[in-house]
């Protein structure tokens, strides 16, 4: 799917760089260290599932070729999921990794399928996790089923050697609901 050019791309911020932070409960979720999937499947009961939208190669954003420290316009593989609890969807998640890299490093991503990509990296201890940045994420780039304005996003970048992985998750208004988050 093509991403709409944006007029303003979204800022990426560290903790330190968030002013004014958000509340105590959303700020948990965002910069929570641990696994994501770890997270989802305690809160649903086990009732969690990963639904693949989009996997492939792709020409990844500036974002993200600036984020993995590779040429604007560079080929990539992309991976879109939605992260589900209870079949409701809580959190779409992009994953995307330099081609010339992710060729040759032995890690598999077109075989996933319906598994969780965070439990792979979280599992994997030759993979270090970077700094957590958030963003308020652009209602263009979302999926129609869930687009909407001013959600909350976040990305890290995990690395083994000269491979990186960005992860992005979306939190969606669901997850708040399922979570007991006042979303705001």
């Amino acid at each position: 799917m093509p991403y709409a050019a944006l007029a303003h791309p979204p800022r990426w911020l560290t903790a330190a760089q968030l002013h004014p932070a958000p509340a105590a409960g959303i700020r948990d979720w965002l910069f929570d260290q641990g696994s994501l999937t770890r997270r989802l499947t305690a809160l649903s009961d086990n009732a969690f599932s990963v639904t693949p939208l989009v996997e492939g190669w792709q020409t990844l954003r500036t974002d993200e070729c600036y984020a993995l420290g590779i040429p604007a316009g560079s080929l990539g593989w992309v991976r879109e999921v939605f992260l589900r609890g209870h079949g409701d969807i809580w959190v779409f998640a992009r994953s995307v990794a330099a081609r010339a890299a992710l060729e040759g490093s032995g890690l598999d991503l077109h075989q996933l399928g319906s598994r969780s990509l965070g439990e792979l990296l979280f599992s994997d201890r030759a993979f270090d996790r970077g700094a957590i940045e958030v963003t308020r994420y652009p209602a263009a780039w979302l999926p129609a089923e869930v687009r909407a304005e001013r959600l909350w996003g976040r990305r890290s970048c995990f690395s083994r050697g000269e491979l990186g992985v960005l992860v992005a998750e979306i939190f969606l208004p669901a997850l708040w609901h399922a979570a007991g988050v006042e979303a705001v």
